[in-house]
């Protein structure tokens, strides 16, 4: 395929992923985004007294966007199989046939750690946090938290997690194609914890709590993502050695 032609596939592929994200919207919007809404809810109002059990609006349209915008992030994660199969379909013809086999693992892996990444945001990170900051300072700072500041920090580390649980399949994903492997891992495994820290650090949180929070499963999942990229070289080899000792037969 040419250069043009390349684009043409991209630009295709987008355009199929933008409209399974607005029927996602269009979905999400009349069905789950009240529930959505409920479900994030209660994480903040287990640190807080019932009187102080309330979410404030400041502006005519803010409840309104509010739940569009919880409607197009439950889209996301809802098409999220999807988009990654549309990616891997668009690098797939560059692939050799064995490597195409991998679409299954590649999508269901990427789907669950970016839905793992979330719920250890909710049930982890959400509980701490927000006990911290809501009952720091006085006894009379009393919390007036609005609907889209709230829900927007709350999309924001969902989507952020999300995100970063899928460092794993990054790196596993280069090791199936060898571009690197588990030798080269090891040997700069001190320069990636250094960027996982900075990277934290720049988007997490700003404090230490949620960072460390974010950190550590980090580290875990870039140890294990090691560990699969040796399984692989390993199993690469033997391979290698099986098909050379059948040729001098």
């Amino acid at each position: 395929m040419s250069f043009f032609d390349h684009l043409d596939e991209l630009r295709a592929r987008v355009m199929r992923s933008l409209a399974v994200f607005m029927a996602g919207f269009v979905g999400c919007y009349f069905l789950v985004t009240d529930w959505v809404m409920q479900f994030l809810r209660e994480p903040l109002y287990a640190v807080m007294p019932p009187e102080q059990q309330k979410l404030y609006f400041t502006s005519l349209f803010e409840n309104f966007l509010t739940h569009l915008k919880i409607a197009g992030v439950a889209a996301i994660f809802v098409c999220a199989p999807f988009f990654l199969y549309q990616a891997w379909a668009f690098i797939a013809p560059g692939l050799y046939e064995r490597e195409r086999k991998a679409v299954v693992p590649f999508i269901t892996a990427g789907t669950l750690l970016f839905v793992g990444g979330a719920a250890f945001a909710y049930y982890v990170l959400f509980p701490v946090g927000f006990k911290f900051f809501v009952t720091y300072g006085l006894s009379t700072d009393v919390p007036m938290l609005t609907i889209d500041a709230y829900y927007t920090t709350c999309l924001k580390l969902l989507l952020l997690f999300g995100l970063a649980f899928e460092l794993p399949v990054f790196v596993v994903g280069l090791g199936y194609l060898g571009v690197i492997d588990a030798r080269f891992l090891r040997e700069n495994r001190s320069k990636a914890v250094i960027g996982i820290t900075v990277a934290c650090a720049l988007f997490a949180p700003p404090d230490a709590i949620s960072m460390l929070i974010l950190m550590a499963p980090l580290v875990l999942l870039f140890e294990a993502a090691i560990l699969v990229v040796a399984w692989i070289g390993s199993r690469r080899n033997r391979d290698t050695r099986s098909q050379a000792l059948e040729k001098t037969r």
